[in-house]
């Protein structure tokens, strides 16, 4: 299985990119056969801007998006910038196909200066990614500046790394495929997904 890492740090070292990692850390310790790739957004800046104003992909984003959207499962990482998710890190899920992240297991983490933006994940991550119809974990990790070194961090990390591990070879072993746009319902997880389209033809009939 292939996970892939997306982060949004700007500086080197970057907080952002070390939780990143001690979250794929925890996932391969659950399931030493998962193969990790990190996708540094901060290196793929520019051809993000060129891709919103000449609509194509230079090649570097072109193979970061081809990673996520191939992925088993996905860690994604942000620093808070006003509150929110970066702009960076919000232009890259702006440039993927709408249907990329469909059914795929995604896990919500976020860095910042202080415990009080920790909602961040629930009020911005997390609807993001279920508007890309993704399958977020339940355990989200924010890592303030005084969590590091901290109790209570590493104990989040493996909760939340155990869960993503699970979807991950849940949705291998099944070989369901990410609940797409038919026509007709979409099955995923033991749930039955039906098109929001089908649902206000069935109120209008």
């Amino acid at each position: 299985m292939k996970l892939v890492v997306v982060s949004a740090g700007l500086s080197v070292p970057s907080s952002t990119r070390l939780l990143g990692d001690r979250l794929a850390a925890a996932v391969v310790g659950q399931d030493a056969s998962v193969e990790v790739q990190v996708v540094e957004l901060r290196d793929l800046a520019v051809e993000i801007a060129h891709n919103f104003t000449n609509g194509f992909p230079g090649r570097k984003l072109a193979a970061a998006s081809d990673a996520a959207a191939g992925a088993d499962g996905l860690v994604v990482v942000t620093p808070v910038f006003s509150a929110s998710y970066s702009g960076l890190f919000k232009s890259f899920f702006d440039v993927l196909d709408r249907d990329a992240l469909a059914g795929k297991p995604v896990l919500i983490a976020a860095t910042g200066g202080s415990a009080r933006h920790s909602l961040v994940l629930e009020h911005a991550l997390r609807p993001l990614f279920a508007y890309l119809r993704a399958v977020v974990v339940p355990t989200g990790v924010y890592a303030a500046s005084e969590d590091w070194g901290a109790e209570g961090l590493a104990g989040r990390i493996e909760r939340a790394a155990s869960e993503l591990a699970g979807l991950m070879a849940g949705l291998s072993r099944r070989g369901a495929p990410p609940v797409g746009r038919g026509t007709g319902p979409a099955e995923t997880e033991g749930f039955v997904v039906v098109p929001f389209e089908e649902q206000l033809a069935a109120l209008r009939g």
